[in-house]
């Protein structure tokens, strides 16, 4: 689909159109780094995931998992152990969008000093 059809299916800038859902989820700072995550480690559990992105809690953790998997963005696997292994990986669509993700990574890598002048040159007038 070229980007004319795109953009007269779909328009951001109108608050019913659904892809603002979808931007929110994946502009989400847990989302970005739980997606970074798993492109980087691949398969992990869920307490791999706490322990690599620090600072998340559980709660917010298990709701990012679970948004991401009914987006098709994460799968779930369920191991019957005892106790039973859920492990959580990158789909297709998963992958496709972790290159967007460490564009941006990249991008904020490559600007954080500009970004901190930029405070503090601010900061300083304000």
């Amino acid at each position: 689909m070229d980007t004319d059809q795109v953009s007269s299916r779909w328009d951001a800038t109108k608050g019913a159109c659904p892809t603002r859902q979808v931007l929110g989820r994946i502009g989400d700072t847990w989302t970005m780094l739980v997606i970074s995550t798993l492109e980087k480690h691949g398969e992990l559990r869920s307490g791999q995931l706490k322990l690599i992105v620090e600072g998340i809690t559980q709660k917010m953790l298990t709701q990012t998992l679970r948004q991401l998997e009914r987006d098709g963005v994460v799968r779930r696997t369920v191991v019957p152990t005892v106790p039973v292994t859920v492990t959580y990986t990158l789909t297709p669509l998963g992958l496709s969008l972790a290159v967007a993700v460490g564009t941006l990574r990249t991008w904020a890598y490559d600007h954080m000093d500009e970004i901190a002048q930029a405070r503090d040159e601010y900061d300083a007038t304000t």
